[in-house]
């Protein structure tokens, strides 16, 4: 049974972070591996509750009062299978989920400590693969074979499970490397890409196929797939960026979306851990490649006053890359006005997830946060450079499910731009030819419907992930990528059943 009076001996606890002088000077992870002490006493701290609301806060049922007392106890090869038995891929969701299982948890009641589950779970993850991450024994053919098209968590999920379960899974990718966003979209910081390649030797080991460089609907079409599989998913992802072509100089060089400075960012650390494995250093003189759009226009922060739009973890990403491309100056703004620093159970109950003044470690290396604004215009240097954006402060109510923006009059200035990132969020799945050829349409929401059985309109055709639900969280991808797959595997006639966590119509824990 677990420890009644850990929480009570031990305060929430995690590893402190590798200094801001340090770390701004090159890519790697920000925290640094947890002690094995602290990670027992942080375990400690779960009561092993009767009704654990992490469940509920988690939509992938991860086990957490299970594994959080094998590690207490020591028995971390127990913990390793107790986690991997509802999460495939936990190395990264220990990483970048913002943890809804911490929210839901029952010391964090009337502002509490709730149990550092996030990180107890990347360490058990951590210690899995510094043993090496063992492929599971390839069952008997089924005879059956699927296509998914896109590598992001849900497509990989999703193709483990099906190939455990016999089938033969290929994953077609448009990108010149399997992973998705998580390849391309989350800067190393966050994620280093050798747990990336660690988990994809895996998924090889067990019989998934990858083709990458391959755009369905252009290089290959959706009636060939459909003739070369028995079954099709679809998990393409929601990479729409929302945009604000109204407003005043948007069209100016030098005002990008965030994820095109991302992954621009993001293939110049490849390239250079490609010249040097062992580097750790790519800026200023030491930069051994430049971020680069593909038509080969910069965008590199380097000596430049950035700004970013946006208030989520898009915009912090895009924080944490600046500081570390040498950006001279940064300021972050947000439409809302500067969240509570405790939970307001008013608006949001526990176990519910609470609207907090989120700090990212990005945000204690530098720049400014700016709340209650709006961006009046991109302000022309006169060659069509951006040079400043003009800001008014504004208040944002809602009438009637609408949302309202009032600017306060004589509130307008300017803050100087030479790189302006719109990280505001994501409008859905891209129009693209496979949409077409599949007979698939997008919904008022950018996304694709999915029947009660995860299928698209098409018989034969699925959909999974940020592609059928929008932009969300990763534990949510995943969740869907093993839901999608017990359907898949129904879908082809195959014995017995597979473990699916969520539903299509499934919703985070809200209060109603």
């Amino acid at each position: 049974m677990p420890d009644p009076n850990g929480f009570l001996r031990y305060d929430r606890r995690l590893p402190a972070r590798r200094p801001v002088s340090v770390r701004i000077s090159d890519w790697r992870e920000v925290y640094p591996p947890a002690g094995e002490e602290l990670v027992r006493e942080q375990a400690t701290r779960c009561m092993d509750c009767g009704i654990p609301f992490c469940h509920d806060g988690c939509p992938l049922g991860n086990r957490i009062p299970d594994w959080n007392d094998l590690v207490r106890t020591g028995s971390w090869d127990a913990a390793v299978e107790s986690l991997h038995a509802t999460n495939n891929f936990p190395e990264f969701t220990g990483r970048l989920c913002p943890a809804p299982c911490e929210a839901a948890c029952v010391l964090g009641i009337a502002g509490g400590q709730p149990v550092t589950i996030k990180q107890v779970e990347v360490e058990i993850a951590d210690a899995a693969a510094a043993r090496g991450l063992t492929p599971l024994p390839v069952p008997p053919p089924s005879g059956r074979s699927v296509a998914v098209v896109g590598s992001g968590p849900a497509g990989l999920a999703a193709a483990q499970q099906l190939a455990r379960a016999g089938h033969a899974v290929t994953v077609y990718e448009r990108d010149d490397a399997i992973g998705g966003l998580l390849r391309y979209g989350i800067p190393d910081f966050k994620l280093e890409k050798r747990h990336i390649d660690a988990r994809l030797a895996q998924l090889a080991a067990e019989g998934v196929r990858f083709r990458t460089g391959v755009n369905v609907g252009v290089d290959v079409t959706a009636e060939q797939l459909r003739a070369e599989h028995d079954a099709v998913l679809l998990a393409c992802g929601a990479l729409q960026g929302r945009d604000t072509p109204e407003t005043p100089g948007r069209a100016l060089r030098g005002v990008h979306q965030a994820m095109a400075h991302l992954v621009a960012a993001n293939r110049a650390v490849a390239a250079a851990t490609i010249d040097q494995p062992d580097a750790t250093t790519v800026t200023g003189e030491g930069r051994a490649a430049r971020a680069v759009l593909p038509d080969g226009t910069p965008i590199d922060a380097a000596g430049k006053h950035v700004v970013i739009i946006g208030g989520g973890d898009t915009a912090a990403d895009c924080l944490g890359v600046v500081h570390r491309q040498g950006a001279a100056g940064v300021h972050q703004l947000d439409l809302y006005p500067q969240p509570p620093s405790e939970r307001d159970e008013a608006r949001d109950p526990w176990p519910t997830w609470p609207w907090l003044l989120r700090s990212y470690p990005a945000h204690e290396e530098g720049g400014e946060r700016v709340f209650a604004v709006a961006v009046q215009e991109f302000v022309d240097d006169g060659t069509g450079q951006v040079r400043a954006v003009r800001i008014a402060e504004v208040t944002v109510e809602k009438h009637d499910g609408r949302r309202v923006v009032t600017v306060v009059p004589g509130s307008e200035r300017e803050l100087p731009a030479d790189l302006v990132l719109l990280a505001i969020g994501f409008e859905g799945t891209e129009q693209q030819p496979l949409l077409t050829q599949f007979g698939v349409t997008r919904n008022a929401r950018g996304a694709i419907d999915a029947r009660d059985d995860w299928q698209t309109d098409v018989d034969g055709v699925f959909v999974a992930g940020d592609m059928h639900r929008g932009a969300s969280l990763i534990v949510w991808a995943i969740a869907e990528g093993r839901a999608v797959a017990a359907a898949i595997h129904d879908f082809l006639g195959a014995g017995g059943a597979l473990p699916a966590p969520v539903g299509p119509a499934a919703q985070p824990l809200a209060a109603r």
